[in-house]
């Protein structure tokens, strides 16, 4: 049988700044049994760079080492896992600043009738609010004073 420290199968990714996300699935399938793993005493450090907000700092992780069975299963979910993360993040949506709607990467049209539903939705439930309001619907308590 050969096997592999989770180290070793992390510089193999195409997408060196993903290795937290797949240290994360490769856990996970560990746990669901689709993986067979064992933990290692030492640690390593992930090679993804963390930047730290409102400074030009950067961190790095350090992880528990795992030594893990390597099979023709391992390396079908490997070629998966390797596949999706080296695509672009999924959500990654652009803000509809002016500059990008000039730009053209936002559009204009698709923004200004979720615009324009949002504002419908809005008026029609303080309508609403206003009419059930103004009905006389009371509750019953204290008789007023005369």
């Amino acid at each position: 049988m050969a096997y592999r420290k989770l180290s070793e199968q992390i510089e193999k990714l195409t997408n060196p700044q993903r290795s937290d996300t797949f240290v994360k699935a490769f856990r996970d399938a560990v746990r669901e049994g689709d993986i067979d793993a064992a933990f290692l005493p030492e640690r390593f450090t992930l090679p993804k760079q963390f930047s730290v907000r409102g400074s030009d700092e950067v961190r790095t992780k350090d992880v528990k080492d795992m030594l893990f069975e390597v099979t023709p299963d391992f390396d079908e979910w490997f070629e998966n896992i390797n596949r999706e993360l080296s695509t672009g993040r999924r959500g990654a949506r652009v803000k509809p600043t002016a500059d990008n709607i000039t730009a053209g990467l936002v559009d204009f049209k698709a923004l200004a009738e979720e615009t324009r539903k949002k504002m419908e939705a809005s008026f029609s439930k303080g309508q609403t609010l206003g009419k059930s309001r103004a009905k006389g619907d009371k509750k019953p308590g204290r008789p007023r004073k005369k």
